[in-house]
């Protein structure tokens, strides 16, 4: 039941933390597309933002598996580090060249920022959860 939980938070984290630092990347001008991307993904026709946040619960189950019995600065750090850099590489070095997609030192520092935001805002949720349940 944690690692369902897990995997809502990380899917909320994207919407909320993700799109919303990418938001505040596309009002002042540093990216040239909106967040909330709904042009459908292939193969199933999805919105691409909703894509993007199954894979955030995805990646939100392997980083809460490796923070979740961290404490105090440690765990924030761990969390928003590992939420930075593991999706930021993959989706550098695997995703982009994929689909075409040109990576340059300006995606690199934006998508480690988007991801930090997004690691950070997955242990958040995580944390308020946990708060909730009773004991």
């Amino acid at each position: 039941m944690e690692y369902l939980k897990a995997f809502g938070a990380g899917f909320i984290a994207t919407l909320v933390f993700h799109q919303g630092v990418f938001a505040l990347f596309y009002a002042a001008g540093a990216v040239p597309a909106a967040p909330f991307n709904m042009t459908p993904t292939e193969p199933l026709g999805i919105p691409a933002v909703i894509s993007l946040a199954f894979w955030g619960g995805v990646w939100g189950v392997g980083i809460w598996w490796t923070v979740r019995k961290l404490f105090g600065l440690p765990h924030w750090l761990l969390a928003t580090l590992f939420g930075a850099v593991g999706p930021s590489v993959v989706a550098m070095l695997i995703v982009f060249p994929m689909k075409g997609h040109p990576v340059d030192a300006n995606i690199w520092v934006g998508a480690l920022i988007l991801n930090a935001a997004w690691g950070f805002g997955l242990a958040l949720i995580m944390k308020f959860i946990h708060r909730r349940e009773p004991a």
